[in-house]
């Protein structure tokens, strides 16, 4: 069974909108809305060393944004191969204008962080993202059992090209 028809990725991505929900409120000067800031080359938020965090996607996770690059028609910019990481550890996902290029196949670390230019999602909503933080490693243990494990999102990316 193909990626793309897998129940598993189904219930990723129920999961992903129920994150989702619980982060509506939260805005971010990174969000896809947002302009980026000015002189800045890319989102803040996906610049990893600037923000110190990187996001850590499980392996179910990553078989949705291999699927969403797949879908793109290419791993990395305008369908070339993903650059290597720069001296900032900017995502290599993010369009010519510091868009996400996956945006809606985004792992959670990615639609749960916000950078400091913004209001982050609300306290309430906290124990609802570990729970589903929770079902998404059970499911990925499922799914991957031989490795199921969070790994840093650009070493993760690297392999996949």
């Amino acid at each position: 069974m193909r990626w793309r028809d897998d129940p598993a990725r189904k219930t990723l991505l129920s999961l992903y909108e129920q994150a989702d929900a619980l982060v509506s409120s939260a805005t971010c000067a990174c969000s896809v809305a947002a302009p980026v800031g000015e002189g800045e080359e890319t989102a803040p938020c996906c610049r990893f060393a600037v923000t110190g965090r990187e996001p850590y996607p499980t392996a179910v996770e990553l078989a949705e944004v291999e699927h969403a690059m797949r879908a793109r028609g290419g791993a990395g910019r305008r369908g070339r191969r993903l650059p290597l990481a720069s001296e900032l550890r900017t995502c290599p996902l993010l369009s010519e204008d510091a868009r996400c290029t996956i945006y809606a196949s985004r792992p959670l670390g990615c639609r749960t962080f916000f950078c400091e230019r913004g209001d982050g999602p609300p306290k309430a909503a906290r124990q609802g993202l570990l729970e589903l933080a929770r079902k998404i490693s059970d499911l990925s243990a499922c799914v991957c059992p031989e490795d199921p494990r969070p790994r840093p999102f650009l070493a993760a990316l690297k392999r996949m090209t």
